[in-house]
């Protein structure tokens, strides 16, 4: 009789399936089951879904288990943030110092990749279309029901890893019957709806490939990123109601097509037959997930199960696939005392991860509204400056948090008392964008660093 460690995993998403290599790396029989069908028998196509944006945290997790070089095959780097203003004007914000990129992914074709390298280890076992409907935390008993025939089968595991979403099951069934757990789901007054620009006749793509495009507009805004066929997956978010422009607003394919000529213009060039797709994906709601505690008994929750957020800091990935190196280092450092790993696990995540999404809504507004504020660009100059003439010394907010494993809570603090300190430069210097780089590099080196 085998005495091999064994784990399961609910949710063979992109964190399940990232924990099933780790996992599996460590000598565990694994065994996943997920809600869905198997993603490696489904045709994706771009535009199916928000397209994340891969940076270090989440190459970090990837590099830690040898599967990094894999992914970068389907992921296209962008090294800018281009902004398109309202008259047709462009302009560009690196996001680092050179060829510092964050890499613009397909959901279904990374998670799809994923399931695939896990699949192939001998070590796992993947299972499809069951339903978690009951969880004992305590016990680690669990009950599926199978989507197709209806029957309902009970398991016993002595470690179980919730990586199932946003709306976990076995958080519901499990965690949320626990007595004084915490627990919280707010919902933004905006949401989302995805639209594929198509690439050109000759497939090559209609905007600068390697940067992530930003219509901003005040209280909304329009995105896109580049996929490899040619297109871009591009995303309008925006107020449900009470704005002047909001989704509620858009009922037939007329005020679509105005909406986008008036508040879009250059876009609706790319694309003039936008009112013609717009239902071809559905109108989606984001909401924040906040919860504690994140482990109990032989049960742990990860990735959105824990902390899902917003995606306007691109880290709701990159900061699950953290959950797996930091679940990873921990074992190491403990010897894989479960108790004790989940114990520090939950306490060290728990205020990054709250960090991590006051950080993205605090970037909705910045992507939204200040990309285009004068004091914002000359911040974000400033920020580029002293990280080119101070790099031991100066990392600006964005690259803390998309280009370092600085904890979240750390760049939050930081990079908001940083950009405030800026902030007085300019005003006590007078400080604009018709400065030379040659006089404010000069000035900068004048001034106290920041700490």
């Amino acid at each position: 009789m085998s005495n091999q460690k064994s784990a399961t995993i609910i949710g063979s998403g992109l964190v399940g399936s990232l924990w099933a290599v780790y996992l599996a790396k460590a000598g565990y029989k694994v065994t996943t089951y997920d809600r869905r069908s198997d993603l490696r028998n489904v045709a994706l196509s771009a535009g199916k879904s928000i397209n994340l944006a891969t940076s270090f945290r989440g190459w970090k997790a990837l590099d830690a288990v040898g599967i990094g070089d894999a992914i970068r095959e389907i992921a296209i780097p962008m090294y800018s943030r281009t902004i398109h203003a309202l008259d047709g004007t462009i302009s560009t914000l690196p996001y680092g110092q050179e060829n510092q990129a964050i890499y613009s992914v397909s959901r279904g074709e990374i998670n799809a990749k994923l399931l695939e390298i896990a699949g192939k280890n001998e070590n796992v076992t993947l299972n499809f279309d069951v339903d978690c409907v009951f969880a004992d935390t305590k016990t680690g008993k669990f009950k599926l029901k199978n989507n197709r025939t209806g029957e309902e089968t009970e398991h016993q595991t002595d470690l179980l890893f919730a990586s199932d979403g946003a709306f976990s099951a076995v958080r519901y069934h499990g965690f949320q019957k626990l007595d004084r757990f915490s627990y919280s789901q707010n919902y933004i007054e905006d949401g989302y709806r995805e639209i594929l620009l198509p690439a050109n006749a000759d497939g090559t793509h209609k905007l600068e490939k390697n940067s992530l495009h930003i219509w901003p507009r005040g209280r909304f805004m329009l995105i896109a990123l580049p996929n490899f066929d040619g297109s871009f997956t591009c995303t309008l978010f925006m107020p449900f109601d009470n704005h002047e422009y909001c989704f509620n607003k858009l009922t037939d394919r007329n005020k679509v097509q105005d909406f986008f000529k008036e508040v879009f213009p250059d876009f609706y060039d790319l694309l003039p037959s936008v009112a013609e797709s717009w239902e071809d994906h559905p109108l989606s709601a984001l909401a924040l997930i906040r919860c504690y505690p994140w482990t109990n008994g032989k049960m742990a929750l990860m990735g959105d199960a824990a902390h899902a957020t917003v995606p306007f800091y691109g880290q709701g990935m990159n900061c699950g696939f953290e959950d797996c190196s930091i679940m990873w280092e921990l074992m190491q450092q403990h010897n894989e005392n479960w108790p004790l790993i989940f114990q520090e696990y939950e306490k060290s995540r728990k205020p990054n991860c709250d960090a991590m999404q006051d950080l993205s809504l605090q970037n909705y507004t910045v992507m939204r509204d200040k990309v285009t504020d004068p004091v914002f660009k000359m911040i974000h100059k400033i920020e580029h400056r002293l990280a080119h003439l101070f790099p031991e010394d100066f990392t600006p907010l964005y690259s803390m948090v998309s280009f370092s494993n600085t904890e979240y809570k750390n760049a939050l603090k930081y990079g908001n008392e940083q950009q405030e300190k800026i902030r007085n430069w300019i005003e006590i210097h007078q400080l604009d964008d018709s400065m030379t780089i040659e006089k404010l590099d000069e000035l900068l080196q004048k001034l106290p660093l920041l700490g």
